[in-house]
């Protein structure tokens, strides 16, 4: 991952929450005790091998207020109005169509339900060579949306109080995985935060 969403996220016992690209359950896990028996989590994931590795991992611990969905983050198997907060660790950057994410996101949170999203965003435009490189595009480099063009894409979506902040300090750990391409100079981990009204 990118940081740690819950962080940002400030959950509350008796909440939804929904985590963007599970992945394995790890944010999920963590997401469970804060929201408690009263509360809710869901991962969506579009890959069946984690979705069951998940589903493995939450049985085993008995996470009973866990459950994974098979999905794509742009065609949300939830229902509308229906999430406190949504998750989400350096995900969403891999998506072709942020802005469906978001307008998703939009669709599927009550109103005043809030993102706390931690994700690679671009600082700087991407040297064509970097942004079609294959290799960077799966590190999380590649589809980086440049801060302005998210916070537009927020804005269309809805969405109010929107807050991207970089985070400096990943910089020296983004150097290290390509260090002759000066990647830091054009990405950086950032939290997400925005708010449905």
């Amino acid at each position: 991952g990118c940081g740690n969403p819950q962080a940002i996220a400030a959950l509350k016992p008796g909440e939804t929450v929904l985590d963007l690209g599970s992945g394995g359950g790890f944010d999920c896990f963590l997401a469970a005790p804060k929201v408690g028996p009263d509360g809710k989590v869901i991962g969506v994931d579009m890959t069946p091998e984690m979705l069951s590795k998940a589903r493995e991992t939450a049985a085993r611990n008995g996470y009973a207020n866990v459950e994974f969905r098979l999905g794509e983050i742009e065609h949300l198997p939830v229902a509308d109005s229906s999430v406190d907060v949504i998750l989400s660790n350096c995900v969403i950057n891999l998506s072709p169509d942020k802005e469906r994410v978001f307008e998703e996101a939009f669709r599927v949170l009550k109103p005043g339900g809030r993102l706390a999203i931690m994700d690679m965003v671009s600082i700087a435009p991407l040297p064509r060579e970097l942004a079609s490189d294959p290799t960077l595009y799966c590190g999380c480099i590649g589809g980086a949306a440049l801060i302005a063009d998210l916070e537009h894409m927020l804005k269309e979506a809805g969405f109010e109080h929107i807050r991207i902040k970089p985070k400096d300090e990943s910089r020296e750990f983004i150097r290290e995985w390509s260090p002759q391409h000066r990647i830091e100079d054009y990405v950086v981990s950032a939290s997400i935060e925005a708010v449905k009204p």
